[in-house]
């Protein structure tokens, strides 16, 4: 009824066109908003609000101001030219951290599952045999991922703490045969390193290629792509590099880019095909053509996190790691709390796991550190879950100073939060 009262109003003023503009123009942002059945939301219309808290749980870290000034710089366009010299800076700088010459090098759109799912499902096609590691989650999610593809899956399982000898892949590989083996250098979920010496060696000798996953130890633990033989490496951005998650460090092997090119079969994805992200970002040695829109911002952080890694030196970075995660063993020690994993190289220097103490509920001690500290600490995952808590020290987080902090908030937790499950 208001609208065709506003209409006869302005057909009467039919001799003064102006007016007829203004009246029809109201009439149909009445139309419009009468059609309206959901209001604005209240919440959007609050200003952002973030508190501040110290990030030492499993990741993701604290963001350097310096790293998120580059998150915040101006957009450009994906094919920008300055935006193409970034990405090839990200290339040497992932080249650098992993310790490798591969022209295959990238960073996956997308965080570390990401990079995970990029990787097999450019290497595996339906009816290829994958052997993979499992002693967390990591492995599980491997598992499930090569499954979905179609592989042949078999799996190594050692219990959550423990890490895998050379003679236990090797009889894996001699019965199973497998054309991929994938392990967790970092395994996240339960604060173990594993050695890696000696086995690209072992699997190219058994005609397998090696995967690793590498999203929680580089740049805090050593690896050498090229030296160890590893054939397909990954991580992520949101770890010892201190950027933002979403961007994923990869790298390929020629032996890895070779059975890729002898796929009978496109890769299941066109967003994650190796082929198509080979060439944007200009490894193939062809004119670079568009793929996706990329997260242009989310690359400008990553170059930084890479800027400064390289600025600090790899070796400086894992003396770092080393030294404050064993000042953190020392101080849980004096806690009165049980290191998970036993023998101290097998440790992940950036994520230290402890048994939750007898007679405590993890979730109350969780919960304490955030609301009367600030400082997130995390309980377990996956096949830890309910068995450890996971206290993170990693790029700019991994301070003495961090380390004595989180050991005060533990100990005054122990005293307010005892006997919460008796």
């Amino acid at each position: 009824m208001r609208c065709a009262a506003v209409l006869r109003a302005a057909r009467a003023a039919s001799t003064a066109p102006l007016l007829w503009a203004r009246l029809l123009g109201i009439a149909r942002r009445n139309m419009a908003t009468s059609l309206l059945r959901v209001p604005p939301p209240q919440s959007l219309l609050r200003p952002l609000a973030v508190p501040e808290r110290l990030l030492l749980g499993p990741g993701p870290s604290n963001v350097p101001p310096r790293i998120l000034a580059a998150g915040g710089r101006q957009l450009l366009g994906h094919m920008h030219p300055e935006v193409l010299q970034v990405m090839d800076e990200i290339k040497a700088g992932i080249q650098y951290a992993f310790q490798t010459q591969n022209r295959l090098t990238l960073a996956v759109s997308g965080t570390g599952h990401c990079a995970m799912e990029a990787a097999f499902l450019n290497l595996l096609e339906h009816g290829d045999t994958v052997l993979v590691a499992v002693n967390g989650i990591w492995g599980q999610r491997a598992a499930d991922i090569a499954r979905r593809l179609g592989a042949n899956v078999h799996e190594l399982l050692k219990p959550p703490g423990e890490y895998f000898a050379l003679w236990d892949i090797e009889e894996g590989l001699v019965r199973h045969k497998p054309s991929v083996l994938f392990i967790t250098h970092g395994e996240s979920s339960t604060g173990v390193l594993q050695p890696l010496e000696g086995l690209g060696k072992l699997c190219h000798r058994h005609g397998c290629l090696l995967l690793v996953d590498a999203v929680a130890s580089l740049g805090g633990a050593p690896i050498f792509m090229d030296q160890q033989e590893i054939d397909v490496l990954y991580s992520g951005s949101q770890k010892v590099l201190n950027a933002p998650p979403g961007s994923a460090p990869i790298s390929f092997s020629n032996q890895a880019r070779e059975k890729m090119l002898r796929r009978k079969t496109k890769p299941p994805s066109f967003y994650l095909d190796m082929g198509w992200l080979a060439n944007y970002w200009g490894c193939d040695g062809e004119p670079r053509r568009y793929h996706h829109t990329a997260p242009i911002n989310s690359f400008f952080s990553l170059r930084e996190g890479l800027a400064m890694l390289a600025e600090l030196g790899l070796e400086s970075s894992w003396e770092r790691h080393r030294a404050n995660c064993a000042q953190l063993c020392k101080g849980l020690s004096d806690l009165g709390l049980e290191l998970f994993v036993k023998e101290e190289k097998a440790r992940l220097p950036t994520i230290t796991t402890i048994r939750v103490p007898e007679g405590y509920d993890w979730k109350d001690i969780v919960a304490f550190l955030m609301d009367n500290h600030a400082i997130e600490i995390t309980g377990g995952l996956g096949p830890s879950v309910g068995k450890v808590l996971r206290i993170g020290l990693m790029g700019c987080n991994s301070t003495s100073g961090n380390v004595d902090r989180v050991l005060r908030a533990l100990r005054d937790a122990l005293g307010c939060c005892r006997r919460s499950r008796l």
